[in-house]
């Protein structure tokens, strides 16, 4: 069954793009719903066609796909279904976008440069949505983009208690990659009881994706360190702040993140690496040569199925974050 109904006969409709559909699945089995059955195919050109096999009149639609490779096919295909959900006469459309794809282009930082995150949201906006579910936004400040209410998800208290529960947490030492992850880090800390460490690093403004690392601040000599970063790309970041821990005399490295991005030469770095652990969620897909003993993939679909019973319900998605953070 597609959707259900409830007091006052309201109705929730989840539907699914075709970027991540096993995350979307998740996400119905937890609601006790299931996904509306979605015609959509690419034309030899490249162009997209979606339609819906059943009414969404008067239904509170909501729509999950997540920006993992091919990037722009997928915001374009989240797009059209969106317009084909307002031209339907939804009730509502709640778009789900576990991962926010150009979120980090969230600043100008010269000139002639365009604000990316701004104009995704924009087009989601103008496309009909009235509200974004997200998980672990690059920055804060991507929130205010969207003209609507935007229900910001953390994936914190899933990663954190399972590293928990497998390291001993008077040996353990939370770790930030830079100084722009502190304040995450910090509430990690708060959550296991852990000291504080910083990698100092410089990125080469001249090259994406190229770190220098530089020094380590804190003691992680003889530490179990865990790194927590809100996503990891290609892998140079992460694994040179592993290298900067290891040269610093820590015991060993586990390497959390929220979103496995896991592009180009990420692969190889992963399995070359001394981190004994890499921890996602699965907000997007793990690349099959990536299925690694060493890499393990929580399930975030339970947070966002609690979301969106909020949402629907017309509850107040606030007290998951408040229990969150």
């Amino acid at each position: 069954m597609s959707g259900f109904k409830t007091t006052g006969e309201k109705k929730l409709m989840l539907f699914s793009g075709r970027a991540h559909p096993e995350l979307a699945e998740e996400v119905a089995h937890h609601l006790g719903a299931g996904l509306v059955p979605t015609k959509a195919f690419d034309f030899a050109n490249g162009e997209i066609y979606v339609r819906y096999e059943e009414s969404a009149r008067g239904a509170d639609c909501f729509l999950i796909q997540s920006h993992t490779a091919p990037i722009n096919k997928w915001i374009m295909e989240q797009l059209i279904m969106i317009d084909a959900l307002k031209r339907a006469s939804a009730r509502s459309i709640t778009v789900i976008v576990p991962f926010y794809g150009y979120a980090r282009q969230d600043k100008k930082h010269k000139g002639r440069e365009p604000i990316s995150a701004k104009l995704v949201a924009d087009l989601m906006k103008t496309a009909g949505a009235d509200r974004i579910v997200t998980v672990d936004l690059h920055t804060d400040q991507i929130v205010g983009f969207f003209d609507g209410p935007v229900d910001h998800l953390f994936a914190l208290p899933l990663l954190a208690d399972y590293v928990g529960h497998k390291v001993d947490r008077s040996k353990l030492t939370v770790v930030s990659p830079d100084a722009g992850r502190v304040r995450v880090a910090d509430r990690w800390c708060d959550r296991l009881g852990a000291p504080l460490a910083i990698v100092h690093k410089r990125r080469d403004k001249d090259v994406a994706n190229q770190v220098t690392v530089h020094e380590v601040v804190g003691d992680v000599k003889g530490r179990v360190c865990v790194l927590v970063d809100d996503m990891i790309d290609t892998g140079g970041t992460i694994c040179a702040a592993a290298d900067a821990l290891f040269a610093h005399g820590a015991e060993d490295v586990i390497v959390t993140a929220t979103h496995g991005v896991l592009s180009g030469p990420a692969a190889d770095r992963l399995k070359n690496s001394k981190v004994s652990e890499f921890v996602f969620t699965n907000t997007l897909p793990t690349p099959s040569e990536l299925e690694l003993d060493k890499i393990t993939v929580l399930s975030i679909a339970p947070t966002i199925a609690d979301a969106v019973k909020e949402i629907f319900e017309d509850g107040s998605v606030t007290s998951l974050f408040e229990e969150q953070q």
